[in-house]
């Protein structure tokens, strides 16, 4: 399951989003908002990215105006390499060397097209581990 949220800032493109999830039968929890309403987009964040840490969610998707607050936010929690990213290249090797688990996209910065092309990339790309898995160690390992 992927866990989704967003602030009011990336409501539009997550509800665009949730679509394409449910066409694609992909199954996801949303942590809200449920409005496009001015909110902290901190407190939707850590709701995320708690429920990856605890792998309740395999993975997450987080969306504000930039995706960057959203990124400095759940980043804060243990456990949780978040990725703000418009580019694929960047988004696979995110995944492929970083094990990264929550991407965030910026909805007044990319497009639907675009999140969508990287959404599926961050989904369908599995973690190389090797000696990529020594580094995320030591990054675990931080105090």
């Amino acid at each position: 399951m992927i866990a989704i949220g967003s602030d009011h800032g990336g409501y539009e493109l997550k509800q665009k989003v949730i679509e394409y999830l449910n066409e694609q039968n992909i199954k996801f929890k949303d942590f809200g908002i449920f409005s496009n309403d001015p909110c902290d987009y901190p407190t939707i964040a850590e709701k995320v990215a708690k429920s990856v840490a605890s792998q309740e969610c395999k993975k997450g998707l987080l969306f504000c105006g930039t995706g960057l607050g959203m990124s400095i936010a759940a980043n804060k929690i243990k456990n949780v390499r978040a990725v703000c990213s418009i580019d694929s290249f960047s988004v696979r090797h995110s995944r492929l060397h970083n094990n990264a688990n929550i991407l965030c996209l910026g909805g007044r910065v990319i497009g639907l097209g675009l999140a969508i092309e990287l959404i599926n990339v961050f989904l369908n790309t599995d973690f190389e581990g090797g000696r990529h898995q020594k580094r995320l160690d030591m990054i675990n390992n931080f105090k």
